[in-house]
């Protein structure tokens, strides 16, 4: 008896895609309740947030769709692998050739569309990590092996810090630690690369300026009550709507928080109108669908045809519900301020694209079974 893998068409894992379109329509739903008033004032147009975030989620079940139904083993491609990882670099290298917004050089812009490379960048790593651990699965307890990766990784890494973007970068720096470790990579060679990056971290860190607002979103955590007029400001409204929600919450539409008390109320702070509106019920049910995602994610890795989709699923699972844990710390003030969006949820057409490409690449996996056949 010999096994196979077949690709069973439409056999996708159906609770991940109805968690998915859950919170897509919690998501719409809090982006216009938090964002109506501030659309309607700097665009004139109180559903501008609404209709954009619609748009691209359109595009994004367009593209979800269009992955889950691939029948060629993406996974193991050579050439969409290192096209798709060649496509990140140059993204994030154009960046700096862009005029800055808010300070940082996050997005390429063209013909009107702004996109944020560093999302699609951290489904690329994980792609690249699976397809190059399963390469080298037989020398995985060789340095030798290990060491371009960390170099692949670490070049990624200093790219998105140098937007800057530290938040996104510990993220990715964080998930493709845990990726590694999933992988097989032994934990002693995991500890000192890790210890370097801290150190790192630790360096980069130091040599900002004391009137960086890196600084100051520190020292707001250390000592909230020191900075509650500037840097704390933030935080501090996050956790006053949350306290303001209770156990049912004040009703939808009802926040005050959102009435330029909260900036970034529809991205990175959308956790807080939904505890304000919607209360500890409210809360405790995006945090179940999270959880949910969890399992039906570590389900359909579980049941992966082979090592290589394994991986891959392992690691679009953690990049979801990791960046959903982060953003909920700092919502809650359990980790200093920084911009971590929810996913699915928040406001922001480039993360939800990836998202639901990351969502649609598990789906593919999920359709891939073992068959076993018989030979005589």
């Amino acid at each position: 008896m010999k096994s196979r893998e077949i690709f069973r068409r439409g056999s996708f894992d159906r609770p991940l895609f109805i968690i998915t379109l859950l919170l897509i329509i919690i998501g719409l739903i809090m982006i216009f309740s938090s964002s109506a008033l501030v659309a309607a004032e700097k665009y004139h147009q109180p559903f501008h947030f609404l209709i954009e975030q619609l748009k691209g989620a359109i595009l994004g079940f367009i593209l979800m769709a269009i992955f889950v139904f691939i029948r060629r083993d993406l996974f193991r491609w050579p050439a969409f692998i290192f096209g798709l990882l060649i496509l990140c670099l140059l993204l994030l290298s154009l960046c700096f050739l862009m005029p800055p917004l808010s300070g940082a050089n996050r997005w390429v812009m063209a013909f009107g569309i702004t996109f944020q490379p560093s999302e699609l960048t951290k489904i690329s790593l994980i792609l690249f990590i699976a397809f190059y651990l399963e390469k080298k699965k037989d020398r995985l307890d060789e340095l030798k092996t290990i060491l371009p990766l960390l170099a692949v990784i670490g070049l990624f890494v200093l790219l998105i810090l140098r937007e800057p973007d530290l938040g996104t970068a510990v993220l990715i720096l964080f998930i493709s630690f845990l990726l590694l470790f999933i992988g097989g990579i032994r934990f002693r060679h995991l500890a000192g690369a890790g210890a370097l990056a801290l150190t790192l971290f630790l360096l980069y860190f130091l040599q900002l300026p004391r009137e960086d607002y890196r600084w100051q979103r520190w020292e707001a955590f250390i000592s909230p009550d020191l900075h509650r007029d500037r840097a704390a400001f933030q935080i501090l409204q996050s956790k006053l709507a949350v306290g303001t929600g209770g156990l049912i919450g004040v009703g939808l539409g009802e926040s005050t928080r959102k009435l330029y008390f909260l900036p970034c109320a529809h991205t990175d702070f959308i956790y807080a109108i939904i505890g304000e509106e919607f209360g500890l019920i409210g809360s405790l049910l995006v945090l179940a669908l999270y959880l949910l995602f969890f399992w039906r994610g570590w389900h359909i890795a579980r049941n992966a045809t082979n090592y290589t989709h394994r991986l891959v699923a392992y690691g679009l699972t953690l990049m979801i519900c990791c960046q959903a844990l982060l953003n909920i710390s700092i919502v809650l003030a359990i980790l200093p301020t920084k911009g971590a969006p929810l996913p699915l949820i928040s406001y922001g057409r480039s993360a939800l694209l990836c998202q639901l490409v990351a969502v649609g690449l598990l789906l593919n996996i999920s359709q891939r079974k073992v068959s076993s056949l018989i030979i005589k």
